[in-house]
């Protein structure tokens, strides 16, 4: 069921780096499984409970790390030729844009994050120096 889902999805968006993942892709993934994955529910705690200034250092990271993904895949899907690729890739520029359009949500929401971390005066670590 769940592989059907991925060929209709790959198919119908012309995106073979779901059924045929180059191998620096599969490095995304893995930082994707072993990184990303666990910063979630930490974030959802300090974000949940609200004045936890410790998060602006991990989300730091986070955000940074994932911006980093995403241009190297959107540069992928802007510029590579997929005419050699197995599965069906995008072959104009509006099926481009469509693919881009799918994983461009996944760059923007940790830019915001980024930029509200090193924006927001509320996570702006404020050095408290000792009286004499």
């Amino acid at each position: 069921q769940l592989t059907d889902l991925l060929q209709q999805y790959a198919t119908s968006f012309r995106d073979p780096m779901m059924l045929q993942p180059p191998e620096w892709f599969k490095a995304f993934i893995y930082c994707e499984a072993f990184l990303q994955l666990p910063f979630f529910p930490v974030a959802a705690y300090a974000f949940l409970k609200g004045g936890c200034r410790w998060i602006r250092t991990p989300a730091i990271i986070y955000s940074t790390h994932v911006a980093t993904s995403l241009f190297a895949i959107l540069a992928h899907i802007l510029f590579h030729d997929f005419s050699k690729s197995e599965h069906a890739g995008p072959q104009s520029l509006r099926e481009r844009l469509v693919l881009l359009s799918i994983y461009l949500p996944y760059l923007l929401i940790p830019l915001l994050l980024l930029f509200t971390m090193l924006c927001n005066p509320h996570y702006k670590h404020v050095e408290k120096r000792k009286r004499k």
